[in-house]
């Protein structure tokens, strides 16, 4: 990685020195619309797209460094996945789910007027990858999980939620921010600093001058409705989109994740068409993509020889 692209991954500011835009889409829901807050990187004509989704309870700000290092050989939009971030919470918490978050993407891949885009997912984000990917006619040209596949593995799952949809309210931003990033404690060893840097746009004032996180609590309703069968049909319908993706996969995994398994990294290799994958050492779930190692990572499998052309 140059310097110019290293320096670019620290700073509010791409490779070519543009300030992110910070923009909205309109998307629809069976009760009416709702708005979706999206932070575009690079240059806006760019027919390079790269999409970067998030986590459960995390925002587009997660994809920052991501963004700015990428910004050269891309038009890079990190959206704030509905009800989280500045986005708009939905009326019905039931629709906190998959079709919504894959619906809403297309209605974003259709405002950014883009014909192919690339995918950068979460957690969270690579499940809504895989399933808009995985569709006939799909848009999604390349494609990076970050430690997530069809199968979670279910502790997991009980640790997510044991936290996700908590009434959340802390006396200063301080709090807040300590309290997010013991929540993210498995994402790396990370520098005070950096926590601060992508868990302060997770928190917000209120009213009443406390503070709370910038999540819908209902998010969580649907995600502890969810019934045995209804887990087992759902991780099905992914392995079955999984394996219909035509593109380049690569699943990029946690060393300690307990959310992604080196089995079922196995199998999504055995499965998929063009899957490859990586091990991110002394992580958990998920990778934060700060350090420029990770970043490079990334840098290599999308931007490929551009990318080896913006470092001559």
């Amino acid at each position: 990685m140059s310097e110019s692209i290293a320096a670019a991954a620290f700073s509010d500011t791409g490779a070519h020195g543009r300030a992110p835009r910070e923009c909205e889409v309109t998307c629809a829901n069976p009760m009416g619309l709702h708005r979706m807050a999206y932070r575009e990187w690079g240059d806006p004509d760019n027919p390079r797209v790269l999409v970067c989704v998030h986590g459960l309870t995390r925002s587009g700000r997660d994809f920052d460094r991501v963004a700015a290092a990428l910004s050269d050989v891309y038009r890079v939009v990190c959206p704030d996945v509905v009800g989280r971030g500045r986005s708009q919470w939905l009326p019905d918490p039931n629709r906190y789910v998959l079709p919504q978050y894959v619906a809403d993407m297309v209605t974003l891949v259709a405002r950014l007027n883009a014909r192919t885009v690339d995918w950068f997912g979460t957690s969270m984000g690579g499940l809504i990858g895989m399933a808009l990917a995985g569709l006939p006619g799909s848009p999604v040209r390349k494609l990076l999980v970050n430690d997530i596949g069809p199968h979670i593995e279910p502790e997991a799952l009980v640790r997510i939620g044991g936290y996700v949809g908590q009434s959340t309210r802390f006396a200063t931003l301080d709090e807040g921010i300590a309290h997010a990033a013991s929540l993210a404690s498995t994402f790396g060893p990370l520098t005070a600093d950096e926590w601060r840097e992508i868990n302060t746009p997770l928190v917000r004032r209120r009213a009443d001058g406390a503070w709370e996180f910038c999540y819908d609590p209902a998010i969580a309703v649907p995600f502890g409705a969810t019934t045995p069968e209804a887990a087992a049909a759902g991780e099905a319908a992914l392995w079955q989109l999984f394996s219909a993706i035509e593109g380049p996969v690569l699943v990029v995994r946690g060393e300690e994740s307990d959310l992604l398994s080196r089995e079922t990294v196995s199998r999504m290799i055995e499965s998929g068409r063009s899957v490859e994958s990586v091990e991110v050492p002394g992580v958990g779930h998920a990778p934060a993509f700060m350090d420029p190692a990770q970043i490079a990572v990334a840098r290599r499998f999308f931007a490929g020889d551009a990318g080896d052309a913006g470092e001559s």
